[in-house]
Parts: structure tokens; C-alpha cells; sequence
């Protein structure tokens, strides 16, 4: 059996609500489409194992957790490279639609850096039913989405792609809080390896839901266990670091410098203390002068 080039791994949600299955199981089975490839899911929620063997991916249950039951991170990466060795790893949240781009993407950025991390914006779509992934579905998805989608701010990351020498010491963090995505970004700015914004390059669609699944049926920034990522990060310096900071894009198949907008300005001056003079105090009273003069802060805590 060759080799994956990529292994993708994900904790999705249980099963046990209707809407959420379909969208996990069309997520999935769009990875599964992906040549060279190999998809892992992790976690023992409620109809993960009958999932997974329905796709045909590989399932690893035991899973070290938080105190709430969510896999924690570290587990997760550690558990990825241990069970599937390859030399590209994706954490890809379980409600994403993937196209052949994301593979072109990965093989074209691998070829020209040894580090990196490669991320993007997603498109935001209302899917209801079982996807048809019968010939020609990606074309039909992408214009269904592009006619009738929203393109999401750039806050948040969906999916982090990266080589196996990246990330292998992870804070353990807990899946399905805020903060720990703006970490992944911050770690590579502070490691002086590339953070690429594949949007231009990269379709990503993620199928709209609620918040049924977290405590109160809210959105994760107020979760106890988001504080929790936050003080493992580091402090919020760490967690202001959103897709604005990235310091390259991937544009017909080029990885290009960032250009200076007005908002990746403001981003550079209130980010340059705590990456060159590892100084939170800094960063953190520029970020209040910034809020107070009207600029263009980002905010603390992405979407997960």
C-alpha cells in the first residue's frame, strides 16, 4: 500500500443529531475523494465508529479529554503521526467540504518549503442533505456555493496543513474551544516559518449549523474551557492572531509576500513587540491604544 501524502485527522462531534450527522458524514466522505490521502477520526461520541467504518477511514478511539470530555489536542497530533506516518498532516474540522485544490495546493507549497502552515477562509453554506458525489460533483458544489454562499471574514481557521517536522509539540489544547486556532498561527510567525493564506487557491466550504452540541446551545468563546486555551496559549496577545497575520498568500499556485493593507498594519504594529521582543506587555497596551484610536483590531478569539 503506497504511502498518504497527507493525513487528515478530525474529533467530530456525536452523531446523534440529524442534521449534524449529514454534515459531518458529506465532510468526510469529500476527504475520502482526495487522492493520496488517509483520514483518521477520533473520539468514541455517539455513532463516530459506525461512521467511520460506513466510510471506510480509519477510527481511533481512546483519546486523552478534558475534564468536559473534548479529546485534547496534543493527544490528537501525537496520536496522528503514531498511527498514520506521512509527510504532510491536516486537522480539518469535521463540518469542512474539501476539493482537489487542497491536495494540489499541499503538493505545490511541500515542493518549495520544508516548514509551513497552510490555511484560508472558508465559504459559509446552508446544506441540509446527503451530498451526490457522483461524477462531476466538485464542479457542481463549488458554483452552487459560490452562487448562493457567503465568503466567511478572515477570523477563524477551519484547517491547518503542515509537514510532520511542524507542530510536534503541542500545548494540549481542547478541540471545540476558541484560541487554540489563532495559536497555530501565532506559533509559526514566532517560529520564523511561513504562514500562507491559501484562500485565492484553496475552496474550502463549511456547511452551516447551530451550537446545540456545546452547554447552553451557545458559540465557544464563553465556554470555561476557551479561557483554558487561552491561558495555554500564552494569554490573549497569542489569541489575537487570526488569518490577518499570516505573512504570505498562495496565488495561482505562488507563494507571494502579504501585501500591507490597513488592517495587516495595524496587525504588524500591535504583533511586532511580541514577536521580536517576545514582550505581551507591549503588544497588549498598543492593542488598547489601537481600540481606543478607532484602528482596526482583530478580534481575540477565532472560530473552531
Amino acid at each position: 500500500m503506497t504511502a498518504p501524502l497527507i493525513t487528515i485527522f478530525s474529533a467530530p462531534k456525536s452523531f446523534s443529531d440529524a442534521h449534524i450527522a449529514t454534515i459531518q458524514r458529506n465532510a468526510i466522505a469529500s476527504w475520502t475523494k482526495l487522492p493520496g490521502v488517509n483520514v483518521i477520526l477520533m473520539g468514541d461520541e455517539a455513532g463516530l465508529a459506525e461512521a467511520a467504518a460506513d466510510l471506510g477511514v480509519a477510527h481511533q478511539r481512546e483519546i486523552p479529554r478534558s475534564p468536559s470530555g473534548a479529546p485534547r489536542m496534543d493527544a490528537m497530533f501525537r496520536l496522528a503521526r503514531e498511527t498514520s506516518p506521512s509527510p504532510l498532516y491536516a486537522i480539518v474540522n469535521a463540518d469542512i467540504l474539501l476539493f482537489e485544490d487542497f491536495v494540489a495546493a499541499a503538493k505545490t507549497v511541500s515542493a518549495q518549503r520544508e516548514k509551513f502552515v497552510l490555511m484560508g477562509q472558508r465559504w459559509d453554506a446552508n446544506i441540509t442533505e446527503p451530498l451526490d458525489f457522483s461524477a462531476g460533483w466538485q464542479g457542481k458544489l463549488r458554483s452552487s456555493v459560490k452562487s448562493q454562499g457567503f465568503l466567511h471574514r478572515p477570523v477563524g481557521s477551519d484547517y491547518f496543513l503542515f509537514p510532520a517536522a511542524c507542530y510536534v509539540n503541542l500545548p494540549p489544547f481542547i478541540i471545540g474551544r476558541a484560541g487554540w486556532d489563532n495559536w497555530m498561527i501565532y506559533h509559526a510567525r514566532k517560529s520564523g516559518f511561513p504562514a500562507i493564506d491559501a484562500t485565492a487557491d484553496v475552496m474550502i466550504v463549511h456547511q452551516n449549523h447551530d451550537y446545540a452540541h456545546l452547554p447552553g446551545g451557545k458559540p465557544h468563546y464563553d465556554h470555561p474551557e476557551t479561557e483554558e486555551n487561552i491561558r495555554l496559549a500564552g494569554g490573549r496577545s497569542m489569541t489575537r492572531f487570526t488569518l490577518l497575520d499570516t505573512d504570505y498568500r498562495l496565488e495561482n499556485g505562488k507563494i507571494l509576500p502579504q501585501p500591507l493593507t490597513r488592517a495587516r498594519l495595524w496587525r504588524r504594529i500591535e504583533a511586532w513587540p511580541l514577536l521580536t521582543l517576545g514582550s505581551t506587555r507591549l503588544s497588549n497596551l498598543l492593542w488598547r491604544l489601537m481600540k481606543i484610536g478607532g484602528g482596526r483590531g482583530s478580534r481575540e478569539t477565532g472560530k473552531q
